[in-house]
């Protein structure tokens, strides 16, 4: 049996086949190879067993009759009893001292002759009973075992043969059923190795052809087949891993497309402004002082406006922040400096009422998200004459206005993305601003929340975990 390994052009020639080809080849090929080993170990076990027995018996046979040649000679006729040895398997011969030979009777086949050599002769003539000559040797078509005793007193010798070719035919056969035996279980083999190829290759398969229609047609919305998902082995796990993310590109993707419509619809309004400014200012020297300062300031604040809304767009789209390292930051320096600065933009009292709170955070990002809610509160308040307010107070941080409020129903979300409250739709704005905030609250561990004002107004803020109390 042969148990050489498979060559590696076979190897080559598989890399080019389907996965489950692979699993049936591979699977067969180590079946043969156990095949091979354990049926050359069983053959030669057997075969040393069987031959082991054979010579035993034939040794056995023979010094039993040595020892009754010995003890005493043998009677001229007494050949008679040695007819009990013959059989199938045993066959003897008497050995005259002048070298003729005396074959027993057998009713059923004829007794061939065993071949006699010189040595043989010679040990006939002995005097001495009981000496034994033991010789391979192969006659009438058959191998023996041939050992030749002396019978004393030259009165010739005993010649028993053992047949070893009715042995070997036995050897023979078995080898063959146990090829047989190998080769049916060579192909149960194969067989189960398909079996297992396919049911653990066939999620396999049908996940890759999801893979690929996704590829080839730019639809992300396709779930993986039941049967690709929901396991809990390793091909469960890659079904389970490729619909969430088929899940998270298609909500991606409706992201960008939303994105993308609202921005447009964002900037339509500002530009539409633009276009016709820019065409009043073709009659600029014809207008009246006011009125081309009221152009100026027109045209002013809405590129001033576009250009706030294409920043917050850029951030949005990609997802991008200041490339700033967090550090400790003070709430109440941050508080004022907000303050201060829209102060001087919008002309409103803006008070701060703070505590010594420090968060561990990125100082710009931070302040933007403070300071986007004081400008929508001087933005909604615009004719008010009460103080804007800032309270901080062990992270959290509150912007208190006199305005006009917010609709209970519309509270949940005013921090959505693009969301502009009913009040708000004539005021200027793109509706990213307290979408802002939301994000850099949650990238610093913290949130968000929004409710109306007793006595009229809103609160907007955010909560942050503090590094040092107040």
């Amino acid at each position: 049996m042969n148990t050489r390994p498979p060559s590696p052009g076979l190897l080559r020639r598989l890399g080019g086949t389907s996965l489950g080809t692979r699993f049936a080849v591979t699977f067969a090929l180590v079946a043969a190879v156990v095949i091979a080993l354990v049926g050359s170990l069983a053959y030669n076990a057997a075969a040393v067993l069987i031959r082991t027995d054979a010579q035993q018996e034939f040794d056995s046979t023979v010094s039993g009759l040595a020892d009754d040649l010995r003890a005493s000679a043998m009677a001229p006729g007494g050949g008679g009893q040695l007819n009990l040895l013959h059989s199938e398997t045993f066959t003897f011969q008497l050995l005259a001292s002048n070298g003729s030979r005396a074959l027993p009777v057998n009713e059923r086949n004829q007794v061939e002759p065993l071949p006699v050599t010189e040595s043989d002769r010679r040990l006939a003539k002995e005097g001495t009973a009981g000496l034994v000559q033991v010789r391979e040797d192969v006659a009438n078509g058959e191998r023996y075992r041939i050992a030749t005793l002396s019978m004393g007193e030259g009165r010739g010798a005993v010649q028993i043969a053992q047949r070893l070719s009715p042995m070997e035919r036995l050897l023979d056969t078995l080898a063959v059923q146990m090829a047989v035996v190998g080769g049916v279980v060579l192909v149960g083999a194969g067989f189960a190795g398909w079996l297992v190829a396919r049911r653990i290759t066939g999620r396999l398969v049908r996940l890759t052809e999801a893979a690929e229609y996704v590829s080839s047609t730019g639809r992300i919305d396709l779930v993986a087949p039941d049967g690709a998902s929901g396991g809990r082995d390793e091909v469960g796990r890659l079904g389970n891993a490729f619909n969430a993310m088929l899940a998270r590109l298609a909500n991606s993707k409706e992201d960008q497309r939303r994105l993308v419509q609202n921005a447009s619809h964002e900037l339509r309004t500002p530009l539409t402004s633009l276009r016709t400014n820019v065409s009043v200012m073709k009659r600029f020297d014809r207008l009246p002082p006011d009125a081309q300062q009221r152009l100026i300031d027109d045209l002013q604040g809405e590129t001033r406006e576009l250009t706030d809304l294409v920043d917050e767009l850029v951030q949005l789209a990609t997802e991008t922040r200041e490339d700033e390292e967090p550090q400790e930051v003070e709430l109440r320096e941050l508080a004022e400096r907000v303050a201060a600065r829209t102060g001087r933009r919008t002309g409103r009292e803006i008070t701060v009422d703070a505590d010594d709170t420090v968060v561990f955070g990125r100082p710009h990002a931070l302040e933007r998200a403070l300071s986007n809610p004081v400008e929508n509160a001087a933005k909604f308040d615009a004719e008010g004459t009460q103080p804007i307010e800032i309270a901080v107070r062990s992270g959290r941080v509150e912007v208190r206005d006199r305005g006009p409020g917010v609709d209970p129903a519309e509270l949940e979300h005013v921090f959505d993305r693009f969301y502009r409250a009913t009040s708000a739709r004539s005021l200027p704005g793109s509706g990213l601003g307290l979408s802002m905030v939301h994000d850099i609250a949650a990238s610093h561990g913290g949130r968000v929340f929004a409710r109306n004002r007793e006595g009229g107004g809103a609160v907007i803020g955010f909560e942050l975990p503090a590094v040092r109390p107040s």
